[in-house]
């Protein structure tokens, strides 16, 4: 990966690169078919205008869901049906403007698939603090009594479990009228750091100047010229340390505006209200970093060793992502080559998942080449309800192009048997387990090519990426789940988290999850500012879950073959129809025990036995 990423930085610095092809210069296999969605832009039209002539029929359930199970199942139904047609609008909308972002008719489609969304949840806005207004044994009655009904049982359990928690209906109004508000910390900081922060000029590993940037800084941390990585770095933090002042107050203005919420919610904490959104316990998030604690030691371990493979005398954060072994980096791979890869890795989980599989790589559910006005990146565009799931690639053609078609193709999975198997009220999921499946597909990919390596470098290549994954997607991700808590809790006491606060708790987790042969550079102190997660509220931790979850669940499948298997595809179709800490459970992983963390930094501890053996050969 590392050439990939310095052939990036040079791209950048001299641009001598022929353009981007158009899209209508793609090869219509490699892009994805829309018209299983809608085909044509009038049969779009003609959903919206249904759905906007179609809601002053709200209107004639109000008042009436407490009068019987008839208008109940009634209201339920159609509200069913506007949802249905929505995320059908929706998918379309955005998988065209992201096909070429450029285009103005996906753009105006996009805005108005927004407003559009914000009408829905007015009108509909009494069905909630209605249906908790209704005694629970009378509308537990009501759903016993109608066999349709039944089928929304789990959903409506699930609302009045947050009963305590819901206000009138005049108060939820207010709060309502308050989320604007509550975003503009994240769309300040948004803003302010994508648009109006101007990095400076540096020169790259070639000695050309080049303007620093997001994605730039990134590649840079990869280059294998240490003076390069070092400039990068600094620079790259210079316009955070010199605004710390302005993102402390966006940082802070965040905390508070969800501590507003959660007080107004009458819960303890925001770290509990997020939480309680999926009925995920606390005690999965403390066992997360109380286990993690216990187990730091195969990161320090990773720390000293790589220090002594780099020949440095000091460790410092912008040597940790620099790749040390160089196999198999300079080599491409279709897309085709890439595909037959994922197929052969992902055999063990059987015929049934394969037939899935390949049925969205020969069906156009994948849109594979980067061109000019499309979305960067990566992704799965989730379940919509009668549609089946697309995925967004940007392929190069490295090895890392692989392990994301791995990683979508497992959201894809997932989306879809959900999508096949659940009713509409349950055909999603939830983040606490959406990491699970596409982590799940990596880690079989990984093992497939370690086992299939041909030469000790390539080997050594593989199991330092999958070290990489486990210090990058757990480790890392921990650490920032553990600074959110402790910031949360110093707000929530009305102690100052002024800016040498927030780098001092910052460096301190720092030093203590990467060991005393980390030394710490003082911008690595103000990673703080620069995160965007920390504004998701308590969502990181579930990156961490997530992968410890998808560890111990491939473990199974490569130990124990078709049962472990069985259970895993229950655990992709089950899709909301319980509660995610409930459906892992069943899937044979127990998020409130610390074994899935430990089976993670047990796994570590392999890898770094393996490759001590390979490095003394």
């Amino acid at each position: 990966m590392t050439n990939r990423f310095n052939n990036a930085i040079k791209f950048f610095s001299n641009n001598e690169e022929a353009a981007l092809p158009t899209r209508d210069k793609i090869d219509e296999k490699y892009k994805w078919d829309l018209t299983h969605i809608y085909e044509n832009d009038d049969l779009w039209e003609a959903d919206f205008k249904w759905i906007e002539s179609s809601l002053p029929e709200y209107k004639k359930f109000e008042g009436r869901l407490a009068d019987g199970p008839a208008p109940l199942l009634e209201c339920l139904k159609f509200d069913d049906s506007i949802g249905i047609k929505f995320e059908r609008l929706n998918l379309y909308a955005s998988l065209c403007k992201d096909s070429n972002m450029k285009d103005t008719i996906y753009q105006a489609m996009d805005d108005r698939v927004k407003g559009l969304y914000t009408k829905i949840i007015s009108t509909s806005s009494f069905i909630r603090p209605e249906l908790l207004n209704i005694p629970g044994d009378k509308l537990e009655q009501m759903v016993n009594s109608d066999g349709e009904l039944k089928i929304y049982k789990h959903y409506l359990d699930n609302l009045l479990r947050t009963k305590a928690h819901t206000l009138n209906k005049e108060q939820e109004e207010i709060l309502a009228l308050s989320g604007e508000v509550n975003q503009v910390p994240y769309e300040a900081f948004s803003i302010f750091t994508n648009a109006d922060l101007k990095f400076p000029k540096i020169k790259d590993d070639g000695g050309r100047d080049f303007e620093m940037s997001h994605a730039r800084y990134y590649a840079a941390m990869y280059s294998h010229d240490r003076s390069f990585r070092r400039r990068a770095f600094k620079s790259y933090y210079k316009q955070y340390k010199d605004f710390a002042n302005t993102f402390s107050v966006l940082f802070n203005g965040n905390l508070k505006a969800n501590i507003f919420i959660s007080n107004a919610r009458k819960y303890l904490s925001v770290r509990e209200s997020s939480l309680d959104k999926n009925n995920i316990p606390i005690s999965v998030y403390d066992n997360l970093i109380d286990t993690a604690n216990k187990n730091l030691e195969p990161l320090h371990r990773w720390a000293s060793l790589k220090k002594k493979l780099l020949g440095i005398r000091e460790l410092h954060p912008y040597d940790t992502y620099v790749t040390l072994f160089r196999e198999n980096v300079e080599k491409k791979y279709s897309f085709e080559e890439g595909k037959e890869i994922v197929d052969n890795s992902l055999k063990i989980m059987g015929e049934d998942y394969l037939e899935s599989l390949n049925t969205a790589f020969s069906n156009r559910w994948i849109d594979v080449i980067e061109t000019q006005g499309k979305r960067s990146g990566a992704y799965s565009s989730g379940t919509t309800f009668g549609v089946h799931p697309y995925v967004l690639l940007n392929w190069t053609g490295f090895l890392n192009d692989v392990f994301t078609l791995a990683h979508e193709m497992g959201h894809n999975m997932h989306s879809y048997y959900t999508g096949l198997s659940q009713p509409y009220p349950y055909a999603n999921y939830s983040i606490f387990v959406a990491e699970v499946a596409s982590t799940f597909n990596e880690s079989l990919l990984l093992d497939y090519l370690i086992k299939n390596s041909v030469s000790k470098e390539e080997k050594l290549y593989l199991i330092e990426k999958y070290l990489g994954n486990i210090t990058s997607t757990f480790y890392r991700q921990t650490m920032f789940a553990e600074f959110e808590s402790s910031v949360y809790n110093r707000a929530e006491n009305g102690q100052p988290l002024t800016p040498d606060i927030l780098c001092s708790l910052y460096k301190e987790l720092y030093q203590k999850y990467w060991g005393h042969e980390m030394t710490i550079d003082e911008e690595e102190e103000y990673t703080w500012a620069r995160v965007p997660h920390f504004y998701y509220n308590f969502y990181v931790y579930q990156y961490s879950t997530g992968f410890a979850a998808s560890e111990v669940l491939a473990r199974k499948v490569l130990e124990e073959g078709n049962p472990a298997v069985k259970h895993y595809i229950n655990f992709l179709k089950a899709g909301s129809s319980d509660y995610p800490i409930n459906i892992l459970k069943s899937a044979g992983v127990d998020m409130n025990s610390p074994e899935p963390v430990i089976a993670i930094t047990r796994k570590m501890s392999e890898l770094l036995d393996e490759m001590d053996k390979l490095l003394a050969k």
